[in-house]
């Protein structure tokens, strides 16, 4: 499944997804892990729970920041990324992909961490960079 799902999307090394200026990353970590180990400034947290309603804007759950951008997932060493970036192109987001190696990959080639912010009140998934 996963070899499958990594056919169809475009991994990107840390160091790529870092310089990709026209896109945006999502993580996709828990609330936990982000306010373990911190984040990759400047991006958004969607959980994995709800990804797929807030980057349909359709669905009347979408969150806005997601619209018009190339999504670049990350999760914890890049394996729930692959899948969940295949389930964005199975919605029609044909340039969707993932970090590889995910945030630990992100944390080995010494990018840019910072603190998490608190989680915030409401909905999952709809805040804007951090």
């Amino acid at each position: 499944m996963l070899a499958e799902a990594r056919s169809r999307i475009r991994r990107y090394s840390p160091a790529e997804a870092a310089r990709a200026t026209d896109a945006l990353i999502v993580d996709l970590r828990s609330d936990d892990e982000r306010r373990g180990l911190g984040i990759v400034p400047g991006s958004v947290h969607v959980p994995r729970s709800v990804l797929e309603w807030r980057c349909d804007q359709g669905s009347g759950f979408a969150n806005p920041h997601l619209a018009r951008h190339r999504l670049i997932l990350l999760c914890a060493h890049g394996y729930s990324s692959s899948l969940a970036a295949a389930s964005l192109v199975d919605l029609g987001l044909e340039d969707a992909g993932d970090v590889e190696g995910g945030f630990e990959a992100w944390c080995e080639a010494l990018l840019p961490v910072s603190a998490a912010p608190a989680p915030r009140a409401g909905r999952p998934g709809m805040g804007g960079p951090a």
